[in-house]
Parts: structure tokens; sequence; C-alpha cells
């Protein structure tokens, strides 16, 4: 198939966008009111401590908007920021406070970590109670048999958002680009106890566009800039960006946005980059039905789940 020539992407987008924004603060909103009834109800108020190691920009943002969202439905959360030198050995002794402490109801250790660090021993260290990132192997394994208890945020605020749009999972074809343990294969877990046919594809896949293009929810999780084109998508198909991708050029913004690139390209001067997806968003504008841009899309439903996943350790650790 031809790729969709640059001249067509001046044209009217056709793909309805789905914004993140709505979902996410109904997802607060509940988990707001809830957090309010386990105060007055129980005396208890959730606890979530986010660990910090290094000086990583990206993680640091990212870590903001969690503590900030814990403010606004009422969680208590406090961060602790660790040196980039720390090493596996003293991390694993913060973990290992953390899981001790009573008050502490969630803890987020902020991924990814330094090279000297080894991440899977981390992981599999924090209390799988405590785990509301979802990535112990004991909630992997819950999650994989169908009995979920955390599951990994970004994976359950797409099928938030896919519920909330009121997109038909049940008998759709349904392809994941990307396996990793935080988005693709448990994205795939999920669609699959949904009644969804499930593809994953990755690197290795022979002629991707070709299997992608039979997807009726097609979700890229890959981290690679505008991967997903034109010819990789079912006509009114459902496209999940997942991708957070920084692009620094103004003509590759220009390629990527078409005629609505100019915020883009202002960006670009302003702070030296702008965010992209894995999806080319000009090109899948006039082929997909619907398609969550990048950032306001899946990003907003990821820190919501988490909240909705700090309330649930509360309240499983108290058995009410």
């Amino acid at each position: 198939m031809l790729r969709l020539p640059q001249m067509v992407l001046a044209e009217t987008k056709r793909a309805a966008i789905l914004e993140g924004r709505v979902t996410a603060e109904q997802i607060k909103k509940e988990v707001a009111q809830e957090v309010l009834h386990l105060r007055d109800q129980h005396g208890v108020k959730p606890c979530l401590t986010a660990v910090l190691v290094g000086d990583d920009d990206a993680s640091a943002v990212y870590v903001r908007n969690k503590v900030r969202a814990c403010a606004e439905v009422g969680i208590a959360s406090e961060q602790l920021a660790l040196p980039s030198s720390t090493t596996t050995e003293e991390l694993l002794i913060v973990v290992g406070k953390l899981n001790q402490r009573e008050d502490v109801d969630g803890i987020l250790v902020q991924l990814p970590l330094p090279k000297q660090i080894d991440e899977a021993t981390i992981i599999e260290a924090i209390d799988s109670s405590k785990d509301v990132d979802g990535f112990h192997p004991t909630n992997v394994g819950l999650l994989a048999m169908g009995r979920p208890r955390f599951v990994p945020c970004t994976p359950a605020g797409i099928i938030e958002l896919l519920d909330w749009n009121k997109i038909e999972i049940a008998g759709a074809n349904a392809c994941v680009v990307g396996r990793s343990q935080i988005v693709g294969r448990p994205v795939a877990s999920l669609l699959l106890q949904r009644h969804a046919t499930i593809t994953i594809c990755h690197s290795r896949t022979r002629d991707l566009a070709a299997v992608s293009r039979q997807a009726d929810i097609l979700v890229a999780a890959i981290g690679r800039p505008g991967f997903i084109r034109g010819d990789y998508i079912k006509p009114g198909a459902t496209v999940i960006d997942v991708g957070v991708n920084k692009i620094t050029d103004a003509t590759e913004a220009r390629a990527l946005f078409g005629n609505e690139a100019g915020k883009r390209i202002e960006a670009i001067g302003r702070q030296g980059y702008t965010l992209v997806g894995d999806v080319h968003p000009a090109e899948t504008d006039l082929v997909a039905g619907r398609r969550t841009p990048v950032p306001g899309g899946v990003g907003l439903l990821t820190v919501a789940m988490l909240m909705r996943n700090t309330l649930q350790a509360a309240k499983l650790r108290r058995r009410l």
C-alpha cells in the first residue's frame, strides 16, 4: 500500500480526538469521594510514597504530577529524593523501611532507575500489597490469571478510556504494538479478558503494517516517534497512542502535524522540543476513526489510575 502523500496532509482530518482529561477527572472525582468516605467512616487516609532516584528531568515531572494528583483527591503523599549514585543495596534498604511502615499504603519507585541499579530486584522487593504500579511478579501473575489486584496504570487507563467513549472491546480485533511489561503485555491481557481477539506485534514481526491494518483497536507503545503511519491503520479504527517522545526539529514537526504544526514549532522555539507519540498524527487523522492525542491522552489516565490503585491498596490492607 502506498504511503499517504505529503500533500494530502493539508486536508481536513476526520479522526475524532479521544481526550483523556474528562475521563481522568471523573476517575479522580470518584476516588476523592471514596477517600472522604474512608476518612469519615474508618479514620483512614491513604498514603502514597514516591521514590525518585537521580536527577532525570522527565522523571521529576512525572513524580510532581503524581504528588499533585494525590493532593487533588485527598491522598497523603511524600516524595523521597535519592542521589543518582544510589546503589541497589541502598535502595533496597529504603524500600524495606517503606514496606514496614503501616502508614504507607502505596510505594512507587519511579522508573527508569540509574544504570547501576537492578530494576527487577527493586520491583520484586516492594511489598506486593503496596505495589500500586502493578509491576511485582505476584500482581503480574494475578493479572495473567484474570484475577487482577493492581493493574499497571497505563493499561488500566486505556481500558477506562475505551469504556468511557463506548468503544466496543468484545469481539474486536485488537493489535498491540510493543511487548513491554509496563504497557504492551498487560494491556493485551486486559483486552483478552474483555473478549477481544489479540495480536501482539514487536520488532521481529514480519510486515507489521499488514498485521496492524487488521485491527479495530490499535495500541501503539514502542517509543518511536511517529512510527505508526497511515498505511498501518484500518480505516475507521480506534488508535491509542501510548508513546511520549521529544522531537526538536521544526521540519520533523511539520511533517508529523501538517497544517496543525504551528503550535508545535512554537514550542520547539520556546522550550527546545515538543512531544509526539508513536503515531504519525496527520496521516492517522486521515484514516482512523478515533485517536488519542499526545499530550492530553493516555498520560492523564495513567495518573488517575495510580490514585485508584492507591485507594485500593489502603482498603485491601485494612480489609475494608
